[in-house]
């Protein structure tokens, strides 16, 4: 968000567990607009091969998030 705020765009990643607190949090933020990208919970057991995978499924949201 502090990006954001400094006029930066920026996407917030967050495991999927937590696509609600995010909603919660960017409308307490009042900023309805900001962008965020979730992925496949869990993260804190994955495997180092796991969260490649993970970030490569993120890759191209984040990208479009960014470009929108």
């Amino acid at each position: 968000m502090w990006f954001e705020i400094q006029g930066l765009p920026a996407v917030s990643i967050a495991s999927s567990e937590f696509a609600e607190a995010a909603e919660v949090q960017r409308k307490a933020l009042g900023m309805r607009d900001a962008r965020y990208v979730l992925v496949d919970h869990p993260i804190q057991d994955a495997t180092d091969a796991e969260m490649r995978d993970k970030a490569r499924a993120a890759l191209d949201p984040v990208i479009r998030a960014l470009t929108v």
